[in-house]
């Protein structure tokens, strides 16, 4: 059977972590893209290590995801490590955003409103037209988003990075259109609330944590793995007729007023 890789953006931590190491597991190879300090990268070389301990190829790329040069300059690269192979499962997961209020002190600008739909929603477009355009996409190929209840509902200071997972929704729909044609499916995953270095910049996250612990009928927070999980199930062949969705992973939280 051919290669199947996966690419990973947000891949050396949370949910991209715990996806890359699954789907490893289940025999991708990954591709993954990051950006990290010189102090996180031993973690890093933890997860490489990891997926090729699985008997699977890796390829990590510590750029700005969001940086349209470096997506076309990746890309490339990546094209000429995998040769003729294609990329079956592409995950966004890319937690970089700035929070704040619109109003008042310390209010948000415009360039920190931008820098967050860059990343957190529009930056899957582009991964997604460069794979396509160089043919590197898999006809029944997967794309999965992270998004949030945030694209919904108001939390303190998380203004922007509500827009950009209202946006992020938007663009998975548009895409699951567009590329019905490949019969690539399109869903975004909403997982409950997990604690990840990304929920733990949120001011007040403390609050956020206790209320779905207090909330979550399963009795406990949703972790990286349970996302992973519902990833790889995704992914599989039987479950190829849907999407255009977004998808609760979040064992019933949502669901509880």
């Amino acid at each position: 059977m051919a290669e199947r890789w996966a690419l990973i953006l947000g891949a050396s931590s949370g949910f991209g972590e715990a996806t890359s190491r699954a789907l490893a597991k289940e025999g991708y190879s990954i591709l993954g893209v990051h950006l990290d300090r010189r102090s996180t990268l031993p973690h890093v070389q933890e997860i490489v290590d990891a997926i090729r301990g699985e008997g699977r190829q890796a390829h990590f790329y510590n750029v700005n995801a969001a940086d349209v040069e470096k997506i076309e300059g990746t890309l490339d690269t990546m094209r000429q490590e995998i040769g003729d192979a294609q990329v079956h499962v592409l995950l966004h997961s890319l937690a970089f955003g700035t929070l704040g209020p619109y109003i008042g002190e310390g209010k948000l600008s415009a360039a920190q409103m931008e820098m967050t739909l860059r990343v957190m929603a529009h930056s899957l477009v582009d991964w997604t037209q460069g794979l396509v355009q160089r043919g590197m996409f898999a006809r029944q190929g997967r794309i999965f988003a992270m998004t949030s209840s945030g694209s919904r509902r108001v939390i303190p200071n998380y203004g922007a990075v509500s827009a950009a997972k209202a946006s992020l929704e938007a663009h998975c729909r548009q895409l699951a259109v567009e590329l019905a044609p490949m019969e690539i499916r399109v869903n975004a995953l909403r997982g409950g609330v997990t604690d990840t270095p990304a929920l733990r910049k949120i001011p007040g996250h403390e609050r956020l944590i206790a209320g779905a612990h207090e909330r979550n009928p399963s009795g406990r927070l949703t972790r990286p793995e349970d996302v992973a999980g519902a990833i790889v199930a995704l992914a599989r062949p039987e479950a190829h007729w849907i999407t255009g969705n977004v998808i609760n992973v979040d064992g019933g939280e949502e669901v509880i007023v």
